[in-house]
């Protein structure tokens, strides 16, 4: 039994492994590939004809680096809103607690019932109004409006213990630097959480991106690759695929033990 428990974890492990790892690894063999040899032989685990000049050609082609750097803007700024929204409006609802706090708790958990679709053209409208099209902002203040980062943050304030509060009240701290020097510091974990959540969704973001930068030269990774697939050779916009997921995943090994406290901290699975 003990023997069968075992090599069924083995198992299990290794499923994971060829799940997460697989398609990470196809991607890298297809960057260093030929295009021809990647349509005979899909399946081979290493390229006969190795070529690494993929990666340089396709940041010189298909101007993988300028695409990268609008990525890196639009996601900068977009981690920096969320962050400050989320940990700014979780703050006024777990400890400032005003009167109406309940009804704004009430209509921020409401939205995470709509659909982003939903609001999507009211959306633009507002954008087009604000003449903020074709700029980072027009990419960077939607982020904002994410209501289960300000749920998630609250979650997390709301264990912190409310003596800590009075003691620093009592020491004649005001509310902007209790913020400051006593939650955000304790908040650590749960802000590396919510800054890999604002990442990744900012970094794989296609359909909102695409809408508000009509401008091609404005236009992230993640929309400028697909629309490059109909002209570009094959193995090169692998190649842009590979470069385009390297940031993220550097990222989260920089801080995977800062977001795994955080998920343990806040219950979240999955």
């Amino acid at each position: 039994m003990r023997l069968g428990l075992g090599t069924t974890q083995v198992l299990l492990i290794v499923a994971l492994v060829l799940e997460g790892a697989g398609p990470i690894y196809w991607i890298f063999k297809g960057a260093i590939s030929s295009t021809q040899e990647s349509l005979r032989r899909p399946l081979a685990l290493w390229p006969a004809d190795v070529r690494w000049s993929n990666l340089a050609e396709a940041w010189t082609t298909l101007e993988v680096g300028h695409y990268l750097t609008n990525t890196v803007v639009l996601v900068g700024g977009s981690w920096f809103t969320q962050l400050f929204v989320a940990t700014t409006g979780a703050y006024a609802l777990s400890v400032l607690r005003p009167s109406y706090g309940k009804y704004v708790y009430g209509a921020v958990l409401a939205t995470l019932f709509l659909p982003g679709t939903v609001s999507m053209v009211s959306l633009y409208l507002t954008v087009l109004d604000l003449s903020i099209a074709n700029t980072p902002l027009s990419v960077w203040l939607p982020a904002g409006a994410h209501a289960f980062n300000v749920l998630l943050v609250k979650q997390f304030f709301d264990g912190i213990p409310k003596e800590l509060y009075e003691a620093a009240r009592l020491d004649g701290a005001g509310p902007w630097r209790i913020f400051t020097r006593l939650v955000l510091p304790m908040s650590r974990p749960i802000l590396a959480v919510v800054s890999l959540l604002a990442v990744m969704n900012a970094w794989k973001d296609f359909l909102w991106p695409m809408i508000a930068l009509t401008d091609t030269e404005s236009q992230p990774l993640a929309v400028a690759l697909p629309r490059l697939a109909d002209t570009s050779d094959q193995a090169l916009l692998i190649a842009g695929m590979l470069i385009a997921i390297i940031p993220p995943v550097v990222v989260f090994l920089l801080f995977q033990r800062q977001i795994i406290r955080g998920i343990g901290f806040t219950g979240l699975k999955g």
